[in-house]
């Protein structure tokens, strides 16, 4: 178990920005403020700062050149052994999705290909694609056409599934399972907040003897998919409540009856403490312990029904991604970790770096945005930083991959997504009510000058990891 003093050293380095960075490299500054949501539900937003930032253009002596790929995305130039499905491994001190042909492979995924949900949506998707056929082939298209390839989480995987670039061009997709949020709704007791299922007290029912029974009734459906080897892999949950403060929100469930309840008392009993004796080093501990109980019920239920495609995790969140007892608990059940990146302009290399460390496993970073002033829409919703033009927006893209890159440990990035939220949707989930988050806009239109800047990037990713590796080994 990690102790809880080096949890504590690093949550001291949660404010750092980006650490031994090359003020050269960093020369290039964009200014990009954030938005407040008040209590109230009114909305304001912070100044606009200057940020140092990283492009293509501003790495010493990078040399863009071509790679060959094959079907998958993954480079012909370096192979290790193929299974037929997608798997990660460790080769000369970097991590790598290795695809079904024993390519090396990075995910570059595009989060919510779907097609937009208002009336206004609708009649644009007939008058520019017809229906959802032509859809689906044109986006599909466009996608691999930019760098991409793969579809994360909300995206309609039987849409693309039956694509008819699929089997020559496939896009690696995901499966979102919301095994914990489903049991939940199953069961009673859960409820919306913006961005995700909320919980009673902030803590899920992993000690409720029907979550197991409820996994491997779900569990059972995924041999659909055992055999498909355009999927990447799934995700169990996302954003659920996994914190420092679990132990004390079960032991303050009213019903004293509730399983949740019973499994904290039985906790403490097994620790030899009473309540009044709970410390942040208890508290660390038992989030190792719930987590622990999570991950490995989910991770069995999976693969047994499905043995050959991998486990992502349940894309944690906030400040989630600064507890080693949760990485821990997480990395002794999935292939993957997953992070919904959000709030640093610069990945933090020495966080990046404990990732791995307290996990022992490679990270994918499942959700990051940023939206532009220039977009006509009102941005309050959602999370990210907020630039002024779509040109800004390829600059975060940029600084921010090369900083994922460079850490060693990564094996692919999810831009939070496809379209734009609409404003007139009626309905809407709350924090995706009139936010610039699209490469396209309401009317299926790409942001031009955002993609250019994604395809420059992406169409080199694998020489940049090459690039990164060899800065890395240099004295």
């Amino acid at each position: 178990m990690v102790q809880a003093s080096k949890y504590i050293l690093f949550l001291c380095l949660i404010s750092g920005f980006a650490f031994g960075q090359d003020s050269t490299e960093y020369a290039l500054k964009v200014a990009a403020r954030k938005g407040i949501n008040h209590a109230d539900g009114s909305n304001a937003f912070t100044a606009y700062k200057d940020y140092p930032t990283r492009t293509i253009g501003q790495l010493k002596q990078f040399v863009p050149k071509e790679v060959k790929l094959n079907r998958y995305g993954g480079r012909t130039d370096k192979r290790t052994k193929p299974t037929g499905f997608f798997y990660v491994k460790k080769i000369d001190d970097r991590w790598w999705a290795v695809d079904p042909e024993g390519c090396y492979y990075l995910h570059n995924a595009m989060n919510a290909v779907n097609m937009g949900r208002s009336d206004r949506n609708q009649q644009a998707l007939k008058e520019k694609f017809v229906d959802e056929t032509g859809w689906i082939t044109k986006t599909h298209q466009i996608l691999v056409e930019n760098g991409f390839n793969g579809a994360g989480a909300w995206s309609n995987v039987n849409l693309i599934r039956k694509s008819a670039m699929q089997n020559k061009k496939p896009l690696a997709y995901t499966i979102n399972l919301d095994w914990m949020s489903g049991y939940g709704d199953k069961r009673g007791g859960t409820f919306q907040v913006p961005g995700h299922k909320g919980y009673p007290n902030n803590v899920i029912f992993v000690f409720d003897p029907g979550f197991e029974a409820y996994c491997e009734e779900q569990a059972r459906k995924l041999t659909e998919y055992k055999d498909d080897k355009n999927l990447f892999g799934y995700f169990s949950d996302n954003e659920m409540p996994l914190g420092m403060k679990n132990l004390d929100g079960y032991l303050t469930l009213k019903d004293e009856s509730d399983p949740g309840y019973q499994g904290a008392i039985k906790w403490l009993a097994s620790k030899g403490i009473s309540r009044d004796q709970i410390t942040d080093q208890h508290r660390a501990e038992f989030l190792g312990f719930v987590s622990d109980r999570y991950f490995s019920i989910v991770a069995k239920a999976i693969k047994k029904y499905d043995p050959n495609h991998m486990y992502l995790g349940c894309r944690f969140y906030g400040s989630q991604r600064n507890y080693p007892d949760l990485f821990e608990a997480a990395g002794k059940y999935v292939d993957v970790i997953s992070i919904n990146y959000y709030n640093n302009w610069t990945p933090q290399k020495d966080f990046m770096r404990k990732w791995e460390e307290w996990s022992g496993k490679p990270f994918i970073v499942t959700e990051w945005y940023v939206k532009a002033d220039d977009s006509g829409l009102g941005n309050t919703a959602g999370a990210g930083w907020i630039v002024k033009t779509q040109e800004d927006r390829g600059l975060f893209y940029q600084n921010f991959t090369l900083g994922l890159l460079e850490s060693g440990s990564c094996v692919g990035w999810h831009w939070f997504k496809y379209m734009d939220n609409d404003p007139t949707q009626k309905g809407a989930e709350p924090s995706n009510t009139n936010a610039n988050k699209g490469i396209v806009d309401n009317y299926y239109s790409l942001y031009q000058p955002l993609v250019e800047k994604m395809k420059q990037l992406n169409s080199q990713m694998y020489t940049l990891a090459d690039y990164f590796n060899s800065r890395k080994k240099k004295p």
